[in-house]
């Protein structure tokens, strides 16, 4: 399930759009102030956050920008500002896209899914990969969860990329045996399994619930939503 964080410091929006998105299928998670937002990002798995551009102490545009150092997980602006500049300083922010208040509930909602779809596609393809928090960087080889960096070896950061690159296919050990040790690799299957292993846990939670075991064929990556 897509987790969405609202964040606002106005309890009565968070309500509604707690209830509204609710009822369209997504896990809500809200936060009053930019700095519980954060705490949020870097302890619970989020798909998309929506910002109100006006809060006290941290408004929406700083916070996005603290988003961006820490993570791509895409941004929705919920603002009462629709003239050129505010609009220019959002995306300077990191924004991926606004909607102006007063706002209808199905605009949103389609605005949601549209980023969300374009953020997977965009993912799977060029140097860096992103799924629910977990950020790979091809070019560099670097790997981090929810901001965290993580240290791999290179054959568990091959096996996460093909794993990625290809969402959703179930991999048989042999195959990826292959892939990632070559047709003359003289070891075993046991070889997959181990790595899996220390791949997961090297990630941490939620890599056992991206990391899918398939009974009686062997590994598949998949963000279940």
């Amino acid at each position: 399930m897509t987790t969405v964080l609202i964040v606002d410091d106005e309890q009565s929006m968070r309500r509604l759009l707690d209830l509204q998105l609710t009822q369209k299928g997504y896990n809500v998670v809200t936060a009053s102030s930019g700095e519980e937002a954060l705490h949020l990002l870097k302890s619970v798995r989020i798909d998309l956050v929506v910002v109100d551009g006006m809060m006290p102490e941290m408004d929406g545009f700083e916070l996005s920008r603290k988003i961006r150092e820490i993570s791509e997980t895409p941004i929705v602006f919920l603002t009462a500002l629709d003239d050129r500049e505010s609009l220019l300083k959002g995306f300077e922010s990191g924004v991926d896209d606004y909607v102006t208040k007063p706002f209808d509930s199905e605009e949103l909602h389609a605005r949601i899914q549209a980023i969300l779809k374009r953020s997977k596609v965009e993912a799977m393809n060029g140097h860096e990969l992103f799924r629910s928090g977990l950020h790979v960087n091809i070019e560099s080889r670097s790997v981090s969860m929810d901001g965290e960096k993580k240290q791999l070896t290179l054959k568990e950061l091959e096996l996460l990329i093909l794993l990625m690159k290809s969402e959703g296919r179930a991999f048989s050990r042999e195959e990826l045996l292959t892939h990632i040790w070559g047709s003359h690799y003289e070891g075993t299957t046991r070889t997959v399994d181990t790595h899996v292993k220390t791949l997961r846990l090297k990630l941490g939670s939620p890599a056992d619930q991206f990391i899918h075991t398939v009974w009686g064929i062997g590994y598949k990556f998949e963000v279940m939503e």
